[in-house]
Parts: C-alpha cells; structure tokens; sequence
C-alpha cells in the first residue's frame, strides 16, 4: 500500500494576526509556525498507525509552499514517513494546491490519500474533496474512525445525530478529524532519522500556477464592545440595549 498525507504549514494558534500594508497578504513577520494540526494529529498519525501495521507500506509527505515549509515536513518526517515532496508554489487558493497534488499522484500513484478536515488558518475545509474529484477517487470526509483489512476501507463519521459507517476500496481520499488518532510526540530518533529522509523539491504543473481568484483584501473583525453591567430589577434598561445596541429583539 501506498499512502500520500497532505502537510499544511500554518501559523500558531497564539500567534497575532496581522496583514501586510496593502492588505492583501498576511504579515509573517515574527509568526511560528506549525504544522496543521488536522493534518499532523490525525491524519499523519493515522498515516503511521497504519505503516507499522502493514510494514511494506510506503509512506509520503507533501506540501505546497515555499522553502519555509521545509521545517514543518521535517517535523512531519521525524514523526513518521518515507519520503517527502514539497511543489514549488505560494498558492492562494484550494484549487491551486489539490491540482498540484493531483499531478504528483497521478505521476507516483497511491492507494491513499489523507487530508486534515481543514487548515486552522483559511478554514477552507476543501482540498480533500477537490482532489478526489479531480483524480476520480471515492472521498469521505471528516473522517473520525479508519480501518483497512487489507482489502477494503472501512470509515466512521459523525453526522447529525448520530454516526455513518463507509465502505469503500482502494484508491480513496479521506479527510481525518478529531478522533481518528491521537498526537504523538517526535522523539530523538525520529528527529534524528529526518535529517537525512529524501525531500524533493518539485515544479509546480503549468495548470496550478495561474489561480482563477484573486484577493481583493484581508480585514480583522471588528473588535467587540465592551460588557453591559445590569443592575437586578433594571429589566426595562437591558430589553432597551437588547433592541437598541444588540438589535436581537
């Protein structure tokens, strides 16, 4: 079997945001960054769950970005995998990425394809399903539970009230959320190991490289107003700022 997980770099939960002057781009500037945890804390590690029940697996990384990235797959390469790839592109929208990974799989071929639900950053929760349709690949999302006989997949996710159990054979794209593994901590050998684990470096395809959206500009949410104190028995001064300020009733 061969398995492909979807690496994002993203930027520290505690990081502070802020945009370029001309807000168009997000100022990186003094920002950590992490791996995505969607990516790192279930669908990696499920990933390497996987390889060390069947040992002949082989195990690849990718990533679309810049140098920058490369820590964050080395990182990703100390906690498990084989191989990585990173496609040379700043892309700026979900299209970009899963053509770029499109044309990796097509070149290599997989069995599996795993995928965070959603970068922490964007949100855009759209890679997984954008590349399973342009590979032609069954795809379930939000994945929560995944088992492989050897011969077939069998996948759990939450639905509303209740849960939904898939089936489905070999190639899929499964994007993997809370509950499909737990973190696991890079130790020194995996550290260590990582150095020396081929990273490639690759073109990205001619059809990635001109998005079709553009970015008009970033804005940060308005701040919010400050807390309303009520005095008790007041009723009449808290429905006037519900309706007045708040504007719910």
């Amino acid at each position: 079997m061969k398995i492909l997980v979807c690496i994002s770099k993203t930027a520290d939960t505690t990081a502070k945001i802020a945009f370029t002057p001309d807000q168009k781009s997000f100022l990186e500037t003094g920002v950590q960054f992490i791996i995505n945890p969607y990516d790192e804390w279930y669908a990696l590690v499920r990933a390497v769950e996987l390889k060390e029940q069947y040992p002949d697996t082989v195990l690849h990384l990718i990533t679309v970005g810049g140098a920058d990235a490369e820590p964050i797959l080395r990182k990703a390469l100390a906690i498990g995998g084989d191989a990585a790839f990173r496609v040379d592109l700043q892309p700026i929208s979900i299209e970009q990425v899963a053509l770029s990974v499109a044309a990796h799989v097509k070149q290599e071929g997989y069995d599996l394809i795993f995928t965070g639900k959603e970068t922490i950053d964007y949100n855009g929760s759209g890679v997984g399903g954008y590349l399973a349709g342009l590979l032609d690949w069954p795809f379930v999302s939000l994945a929560t539970r995944f088992d492989y006989n050897g011969q077939t997949a069998t996948v759990e996710r939450e639905i509303e009230g209740g849960r939904e159990i898939c089936e489905a054979s070999l190639p899929l794209v499964v994007s993997c959320q809370k509950g499909m593994a737990e973190q696991r901590i890079p130790n020194m050998r995996g550290i260590m190991a990582a150095r020396t684990k081929p990273l490639q470096v690759l073109a990205a395809p001619p059809e990635a490289q001109q998005p079709v959206i553009s970015i008009d500009h970033f804005a940060l949410p308005p701040k919010k107003s400050g807390v309303h104190l009520i005095e008790p028995g007041n009723e009449e001064e808290l429905v006037r700022l519900l309706h007045e300020e708040a504007k719910v009733i």
